[in-house]
């Protein structure tokens, strides 16, 4: 008897507007025209965005490729050309070399000051308000940043902040006054040494006076305390002393002796004097007073000269030179951390208030100190926001330009030259070579394009 055929189990009917299964959904139901709708309403809200991004980023990167490939005039083509020759150019080529030190230097400070500030900064009371205080010179535009940190790296301590208190704490430790003009009146009395200092030719034991004239001292150099030198002159030297003034052996309208002490002319303050023995060994040192006076006393008897150190001949201590060849860049990159600071301490601090606190009391309960806690748990969470923080930092100081252009002074710019300012002076700043440029422009984007896809593939990672 032949089986009759099981029928399968008819499956759930389909719904109003829905295409059963092994079915085709036709093009004029409702749900392809409802999908059709939300896709042209998503398209007409990102139109105005693309528009924006194509005419913005991708016209100028793809237009800037094709200049790259002409000469200065747009006229010629020239291939690869400017390319070669932007490597065989000493200033691109130190260009090059200071954008790599701002890359490997300023990020990895940037990020652990602000590691350093965020966590210490949840440990005192007026949080908030340290972090305001730091944050604030993101308000600042970088141009304004700029001319204030030419002024406080200004070299003449009257202006300069930093040399200003430079040379306070040096003269704070530095005996003596200095008189660079300074020359004995009678060269038959002081004898210039090779090292710059002046010693007398006659030697003279305790209980003489020796007096020391000089000249070439202007009277703006002159302290404000100087007093007369004819009474200090007139003292008389007793038993083991051996005394005298250095005085400026010139009378102000004439009338003056050479070699003697008149009653109008000043004594110079602050003088280092030594009293030198017979091996050449300075055994005693002091200074002069206000009136230029002097006194050696309890001196063994003996023959000694009497030295005025070279210091006291040598230009005045004027701080340090921040706007030289030499320190340019890490004084540039100091005023760029001081805009950035709050930022990555802001970013690093969001973080540390997202971390599980129940991890560092069950490690304190453990008995494990502040550091350990620190090194093994809170830096090791943090990772993925310090990633973040260095790459951005990373690709900022790729781009820097105005902090370089205003601090650094036109005789050292080229010391101080990164890749965009390099870019903007051979293209518009007298190079007038826009091809040349235009490569730079490339240069630059393919420095930053891995640095940009490391941070947007970090945070898809930490959005799945």
């Amino acid at each position: 008897m032949p089986a009759t055929p099981v029928k399968a189990p008819a499956g759930p009917a389909p719904l109003p507007g829905r295409a059963g299964p092994g079915t085709t959904e036709p093009k004029d139901s409702p749900r392809r025209r409802a999908d059709r709708r939300r896709r042209l309403v998503a398209l007409l809200f990102l139109l105005p965005a693309l528009l924006l991004l194509g005419a913005l980023v991708a016209y100028p990167i793809l237009f800037t490729v094709g200049r790259s490939l002409f000469d200065a005039s747009g006229t010629r083509f020239v291939g690869a050309e400017n390319y070669t020759a932007m490597f065989d150019d000493p200033a691109t080529l130190k260009a090059i070399r200071n954008t790599a030190i701002w890359v490997l230097v300023a990020p990895a400070l940037l990020t652990g000051l602000g590691l350093v500030l965020a966590v210490l900064t949840e440990k005192i009371r007026w949080a908030t308000a340290f972090k305001l205080v730091l944050f604030v010179p993101m308000a600042i535009s970088f141009l304004a940043t700029g001319i204030i940190f030419r002024v406080v790296y200004e070299q003449d301590p009257d202006r300069g902040v930093l040399n200003a208190v430079a040379v306070g704490v040096h003269d704070a430790f530095d005996e003596g006054a200095h008189y660079p003009t300074a020359r004995p009146k009678d060269s038959t009395v002081l004898a210039k040494g090779k090292d710059g200092s002046y010693t007398t030719k006659e030697k003279a034991s305790p209980g003489n006076t020796v007096n020391l004239g000089l000249v070439g001292v202007p009277p703006k150099d002159l302290p404000k305390d100087a007093g007369p030198a004819r009474k200090a002159a007139d003292a008389t030297a007793h038993g083991d002393e051996l005394r005298g003034v250095v005085w400026v052996d010139f009378t102000l309208g004439g009338g003056g002796k050479p070699g003697q002490v008149d009653p109008k002319e000043k004594g110079l303050p602050q003088v280092a004097i030594e009293a030198v023995d017979a091996k050449g060994k300075a055994v005693a040192k002091t200074t002069t007073a206000s009136d230029g006076s002097y006194h050696f006393s309890k001196l063994s008897p003996g023959d000694y000269s009497i030295r005025l150190p070279a210091r006291t001949f040598a230009e005045p201590y004027t701080g340090v030179e921040w706007l030289g060849p030499t320190l340019i860049t890490p004084a540039i990159i100091g005023a760029y951390m001081w805009i950035w600071t709050g930022f990555a301490m802001v970013l690093i601090a969001a973080g540390l208030a997202a971390m599980p606190r129940d991890v560092l009391e069950a490690a304190r309960i453990d008995g494990a100190s502040e550091w350990q806690i620190f090194r093994k748990i809170t830096a090791p969470l943090l990772a993925p926001v310090l990633g973040v923080v260095f790459v951005t930092m990373v690709i900022n100081v790729m781009k820097v330009f105005d902090l370089v252009y205003v601090i650094a002074p036109g005789p050292v710019q080229e010391d101080a030259n990164v890749l965009a300012l390099q870019m903007w002076l051979v293209s518009f700043g007298g190079g007038n070579n826009q091809g040349l440029g235009s490569a730079l422009g490339v240069l630059l984007l393919l420095l930053v394009v891995p640095a940009m896809i490391f941070n947007i593939r970090r945070f898809r990672r930490s959005q799945s």
